[in-house]
């Protein structure tokens, strides 16, 4: 019997066009996450929006969760007014993908955030963000060319998750964000800076809870990060047949 656990990853809603439909409101997700899940061993299934009373619920037939990249993250939710670059227009996947991290966190199953993931979770976990962040580092090198991902480096931190999974000093991720973790949220570790000090990744104490400000998806190279998550879903979800069993 095929167990590969069942990975869910959050999406967006967007005005798209396709085949003879000019503009229709979609459920979106670029192609590569799921591609990683796969590649990694486990079934990714799409999360589109939905009413945070049923993040719990969804969460429950979850292995593990991934929470995409996207739009910004609304300030208003880590009390903050808005920069005028901040673009936070996505209200209703604020809630979910918000509701659908705590329902993960609460119910132990592990978790992977990429760029907006990351930063959403940090705000979950109390903390804020840097919205423009140019304005802190000087620079756009955090951000690629247009309609493509930058490359930049980063330095994992000895003795966390993260540098247990990317050993080396330093590695080359493909990267596109213009915010960041400001104030980390409470009880979290900071797992990864880029050169310039920006926080790259953070993680909680306990079980596999991790997010990431690169793009892994981006470099089917390098599964590394999608693997670790996969195996740690495949003991969620052996756990649970156990339990299941009696």
């Amino acid at each position: 019997m095929d167990n590969r656990p069942v990975i869910g990853i959050s999406t967006q809603l967007l005005d798209a066009a396709w085949g003879r439909w000019d503009r229709q409101r979609a459920v979106l997700l670029p192609e590569r996450y799921p591609a990683m899940v796969r590649a990694a061993g486990g079934v990714a299934v799409l999360l589109p929006p939905d009413a945070p009373q049923y993040a719990a619920q969804a969460v429950e037939r979850l292995d593990a969760l991934v929470v995409a990249g996207g739009e910004d993250v609304d300030p208003a939710l880590y009390g903050a007014r808005p920069h005028p670059l901040t673009v936070a227009n996505a209200p209703e996947r604020d809630a979910w993908e918000a509701a659908l991290l705590r329902a993960a966190l609460a119910a132990g199953k592990p978790v992977l955030g990429v760029c907006r993931g990351m930063q959403l979770l940090n705000v979950v976990f109390g903390g804020t963000l840097v919205q423009h962040l140019p304005d802190v580092v000087g620079h756009e090198g955090h951000v690629g060319p247009p309609n493509a991902y930058g490359r930049h480096p980063v330095r994992p931190v000895p003795d966390t998750l993260l540098g247990g999974l990317l050993p080396e000093p330093e590695l080359v991720v493909p990267t596109f964000h213009h915010q960041a973790v400001d104030r980390l949220g409470e009880g979290l570790t900071v797992a990864a800076y880029a050169a310039d000090g920006t926080v790259e990744a953070i993680e909680a104490p306990a079980g596999f809870v991790l997010g990431v400000q690169w793009h892994p998806e981006q470099d089917p190279a390098d599964l590394r990060l999608a693997e670790a998550l996969v195996r740690a879903a495949s003991l969620v979800r052996e756990t649970a047949l156990i339990t299941a069993a009696g």
